[in-house]
């Protein structure tokens, strides 16, 4: 099931779950079923990410055309509060941010799409996040905004004293600073 966000170019994806006395299937990803949801994205390469500790920021990152990602986002084990912020400049919703809290448990993924920043904070010890992107790394073409920018002023789902962030992305720019890009 496809849930559109505030922001209806981010949308959330629960896949089927089949139960049984052995245990559950579901397909984590099937092109065929989301097939319209992704409006021709498609997928390169999955990256796994693994964060020992609770309040572990990893964002806000985009990469800028012409290896612009497209992504498609889940948690293994843990959770986390996945945070997609608006930098296409003239949109309707420039500047604006959604948010889902990503779990193990509740199965939910988040597609965020080109134009956006990129972020999440892991809201348990020993996260596990999946994520599909749309094309491959490239780090000339890597950008950030600061998870902490005040005029973004992102609910974490935690104190912002709690938050972990290394060195790199605590030196991202504010938005404000941010030249047009998309």
């Amino acid at each position: 099931m496809i849930e559109r966000l505030t922001i209806p170019d981010v949308w959330t994806y629960a896949p089927a779950l089949h139960e049984d006395a052995r245990g559950a299937f579901s397909e984590s990803f099937s092109a065929r079923a989301l097939a319209e949801a992704l409006a021709g994205a498609s997928f390169v390469q999955d990256n796994q990410v693994l964060s020992h500790k609770r309040g572990i920021m990893r964002g806000l990152h985009f990469q800028k055309p012409p290896t612009a990602q497209d992504k498609l986002v889940r948690v293994l084990r843990g959770s986390i509060m996945d945070v997609a912020v608006d930098i296409r400049r003239g949109s309707p919703t420039y500047g604006r941010w959604v948010s889902a809290m990503l779990s193990a448990a509740n199965r939910l993924q988040i597609f965020v799409p080109k134009g956006f920043a990129h972020g999440y904070v892991t809201l348990e010890p020993n996260t596990e996040v999946l994520y599909k992107v749309s094309d491959f790394y490239s780090a000339k073409d890597e950008g950030g905004v600061r998870w902490n920018d005040p005029a973004l002023a992102i609910d974490w789902g935690m104190p912002a004293s709690e938050i972990a962030a290394n060195g790199r992305d605590a030196m991202l720019p504010p938005l404000a600073d941010l030249p047009a890009i998309f």
